[in-house]
């Protein structure tokens, strides 16, 4: 019997176990934590997108007091991308009631500079959802750490 094999089945059930915990905690509904902080939101985002191996987009939509309404995962990619198509984002914004939204996404090679790609593309969602009322407060890229695009003075 391999001792380190067991160590690791019981570190993974731990882990798991760990993140049923932290998401019970961020419940959707009308008593939804209100995200108030830069952290808060990363801790969030971290907690959803953290362990894939490949690009995942998502939003994390919001109400006027920035309750969470609830996380959606938009595209799934590759090792190195994923596809955001600009109508989908605001046509679930709208779907979800969203007054405000955060976008985030992974980088599965742990470095979270963002592209020119992610500044572009941010900038795009940015302008369509002005044009239906609905505030972007940021976008966070998951990885080693997380990088927030409004705490960088990207939006």
């Amino acid at each position: 019997m391999n001792i380190n094999h067991i160590a690791s089945s019981n570190d993974d059930a731990i882990i798991e176990s760990a993140l049923k915990i932290l998401e019970s905690r961020i419940t959707y509904s009308s008593h939804s934590p209100e995200l108030t902080s830069p952290q808060a939101s990363k801790d969030c985002a971290k907690l959803k997108l953290a362990t894939y191996e490949h690009e995942v987009f998502a939003c994390l939509y919001l109400d006027n007091t920035n309750r969470v309404i609830t996380f959606e995962e938009l595209s799934r990619g590759t090792i190195g991308s994923a596809s955001v198509y600009p109508r989908a984002v605001v046509k679930a914004c709208l779907s979800n009631n969203a007054a405000a939204v955060i976008f985030t996404h992974n980088h599965p090679s742990g470095v979270t500079e963002p592209s020119q790609a992610d500044i572009a593309i941010t900038e795009c969602l940015k302008k369509a959802l002005a044009l239906v009322d609905i505030r972007v407060l940021d976008h966070l890229i998951v990885g080693e750490e997380v990088t927030s695009f409004a705490e960088r003075g990207l939006l």
